[in-house]
């Protein structure tokens, strides 16, 4: 089978197209044939093993995929690497059925991006109706999902983008003001699109000087959700008396704590799965690539130059 493995670490260019044997079944394990393949920014950090968990070699990246059982069920799940396959395998616990109505791209959207948006928004970040929520890489595969998320709960929408196209698509999403990522004074600007006021909730993957400035424009009792740091930089490390001062929360999210547990998995995606097909909830796919095209994709993806959900194609 066609399959992108890493021998090295170093980033995308560590990535190159092999043929390897085809995984073999076992206890709790079923074999899956691959009909799409996801990519997160978290793969980019296992071709650097710069993530939150360390990476062995060699390595298949790659952490959910769209395939069929040997029963042919068309089923969502994650896996724990090897997902950059034509064939993978997977927990047969762990998997959920994709229904008619949703396809295999946009069932992709809802492992990953969608149910971090829905647990950062809700299970973490409390969202109340009528707060507002700034929503940074707004563009990208949570934002898109978070913006649409947070204005069906009655939110108020910031969107941060580093582009004019960026930014279009955030307005198309609903965000009711957008903003430009690459401001001199972001902090201002987002005090600006909130009419001068302080904001409630930050939603925040950048790192760096992105979270000081949302930091410092929460409003008491608000909270920013850190759950990346794109930038690979980190932000001013916090005194506990400026969280005080402010009466300020910050809270980590990983989707990984999430993996295994049926109330915040799969009766989230369940619930993700019934507004795309009522039509409430539009996953957007920014790119298909071959599966020989993961470098690609890659450098798009870490140059900042896609949007939405970026999937490989494993047939090609």
């Amino acid at each position: 089978m066609k399959a992108i493995q890493i021998t090295a670490f170093g980033g995308p260019d560590s990535m190159h197209l092999v043929d390897l044997p085809e995984p073999v079944a076992s206890e709790g394990l079923e074999i899956i044939d691959v009909r799409a393949i996801g990519i997160n920014y978290a793969d980019t950090h296992q071709t650097e093993n710069s993530y939150l968990s360390p990476q062995k070699l060699p390595l298949v990246p790659g952490i959910e995929v769209v395939g069929t059982t040997s029963s042919g069920r068309r089923v969502l799940t994650p896996v724990a690497s090897g997902g950059y396959a034509q064939k993978t395998l997977a927990y047969s616990a762990a998997m959920i059925d994709v229904p008619d109505g949703v396809s295999d791209e946009q069932a992709l959207c809802m492992l990953v991006q969608g149910a971090t948006a829905w647990h950062i928004l809700k299970t973490v970040g409390h969202l109340k109706a009528g707060e507002t929520v700034v929503v940074h890489a707004a563009a990208g595969g949570v934002g898109t999902i978070a913006i649409q998320l947070a204005k069906l709960w009655g939110a108020k929408v910031i969107g941060v983008a580093s582009s004019d196209g960026k930014r279009a698509l955030a307005t198309s999403l609903g965000a009711d003001v957008v903003i430009d990522a690459n401001s001199a004074d972001l902090g201002r600007d987002i005090l600006a699109a909130n009419n001068g006021k302080p904001v409630d909730l930050v939603l925040e993957m950048v790192g760096g000087s992105t979270f000081d400035a949302s930091l410092e424009v929460l409003a008491p009792f608000g909270r920013l959700i850190t759950y990346g740091m794109a930038s690979r930089k980190a932000p001013t490390p916090i005194h506990p008396g400026s969280l005080m001062g402010g009466s300020k929360t910050i809270t980590g999210f990983w989707l990984s704590h999430c993996f295994g547990k049926k109330e915040l998995m799969n009766d989230v995606i369940a619930e993700l799965f019934e507004l795309i097909k009522a039509g409430t909830l539009k996953p957007v796919i920014g790119a298909t690539f071959g599966l020989s095209q993961a470098v690609i994709a890659h450098r798009a993806m870490l140059a900042r130059e896609t949007t939405g959900k970026i999937t490989l194609d494993p047939a090609r």
